[in-house]
């Protein structure tokens, strides 16, 4: 196997982190399955992108929209209540809360990261079965689902939906797959990205709580949201950049074809037709004194779609060419764009949408990182000891229980707050 070198350098995670904190920020306007996708497939392309392998850029756009894929699964689960329970004046609620959004960023994390590991980590004699993989997720995900709600009923969020439940199967089902069929690596970025993604559901949450306290005119939900992506993307990256990796098997031209459709086209209309309201833009259309208000918000879904068809005749090109620099940030403009659209961005004289400027200044800050990387050696690869578990779940315990107890010090319950107990 072609093995490469050492890896040295922050700025790969730096990128994947801002690229991944970015998406996920993003996403919180779109929410559901299609919006964690989107996000993740923008993070499994930041990663692809400032590896420099040109055997991972060879399938850049099948690998990413697995990645995506992944982070979508995670989208079916009900959080709502659970911020709310992190964000009570009584310490056991506010733990409570904190320690579910923990275990809920981590099913996110770990399926995001473990199949953009096993796009990455296959070679030409070792590949994965994905059909049965995926079979055998899903009945993991409905006999955990059976099992722990409607035999156990261990609840976390009633009366919402029970689905982390199904993750949590889908989750252990695919962890016992790659290590039985020795795909190490994979599960190595698998647990790095939850131990991320989960660490950083739970650090947001207390943001968002500091921030209603500091009583600052902000999206404070947004902040939380950008926190598990930033957190998820350095996991991500730090678990696939400590490794050696083989030479990675290259698809055909079809499947980077279909990956490029889904990620340009299905991706984003799906998630223009399940975010957009007409009711939404009608009622913003009045509050502009629009004359014909049904006539403005059909206009949103025309620019939309026009956009969606734009970007994608300009991915097609970029693919043609091999860019993988044009497609990355492609994929993350129109993100932003159909972000400003979805917001009346454009329409409303807002200041208090603070947040849709943040959306460019961060990605101002990828090129600039992604320029700076350009002076420097590619990022390398090189084996480092394992983490000790039982320590990692010390540290995650320690700082759930650190921010638990500032929250209820600095608060006695805010906005939004609830109680489980």
């Amino acid at each position: 196997m072609n093995r490469i070198l050492i890896f040295r350098g922050t700025r790969p995670l730096c990128f994947t982190a801002l690229a991944l904190g970015l998406a996920w920020a993003l996403r919180g306007h779109f929410g559901h399955e299609q919006g964690a996708a989107w996000a993740g497939a923008v993070g499994s392309l930041a990663l692809i992108l400032i590896s420099g392998r040109p055997d991972w850029q060879r399938k850049a756009l099948p690998a990413s929209l697995l990645g995506g894929i992944g982070w979508g699964v995670g989208g079916m689960m009900s959080y709502g209540l659970v911020v709310g329970y992190g964000r009570s004046g009584d310490f056991a609620n506010a733990l409570y809360g904190l320690s579910m959004l923990a275990v809920i960023g981590g099913l996110y994390g770990f399926i995001g990261g473990g199949f953009l590991g096993l796009a990455l980590e296959s070679e030409k004699d070792k590949k994965p079965d994905w059909p049965a993989l995926l079979t055998q997720m899903v009945a993991a995900g409905l006999l955990f689902w059976g099992v722990l709600i409607y035999q156990w009923e261990l609840w976390m969020t009633p009366p919402r939906s029970e689905l982390w439940a199904a993750c949590l199967g889908a989750a252990a089902s695919l962890a016992w797959y790659l290590q039985r069929n020795r795909f190490h690596r994979a599960l190595r970025t698998a647990l790095w990205t939850a131990f991320g993604a989960g660490f950083g559901f739970a650090l947001g949450n207390f943001f968002q709580t500091l921030g209603a306290v500091s009583g600052l005119p902000f999206n404070w939900w947004n902040v939380m949201e950008f926190t598990l992506g930033a957190c998820g993307g350095l996991g991500l990256a730090y678990g696939a950049y400590t490794q050696e990796w083989p030479e990675s098997a290259d698809l055909s031209g079809r499947s980077s074809t279909l990956a490029l459709l889904g990620l340009f086209i299905a991706l984003p209309l799906v998630n223009v037709w399940q975010a957009f309201s007409l009711e939404e833009f009608a009622r913003m259309a009045a509050s502009l004194n629009a004359v014909n208000p049904v006539q403005f918000a059909h206009a949103q879904y025309y620019l939309a779609a026009t956009a969606v068809i734009l970007f994608a005749f300009t991915a097609w090109y970029a693919w043609k060419k091999r860019s993988i620099t044009t497609l990355f940030f492609l994929l993350t403009a129109l993100y932003i764009l159909l972000s400003h659209l979805k917001k009346g961005f454009f329409f409303l004289n807002d200041l208090l949408q603070l947040e849709q400027y943040v959306y460019w200044l961060l990605f101002f800050c990828l090129v600039l990182l992604y320029s700076a990387s350009q002076s420097k050696p590619s990022p390398l690869f090189a084996e480092r000891a394992r983490a000790n578990g039982l320590a990692m779940a010390a540290i995650l315990a320690a700082a759930l229980l650190l921010m638990a107890f500032i929250s209820v010090v600095v608060s006695d319950g805010i906005a939004g707050g609830q109680r489980r107990f």
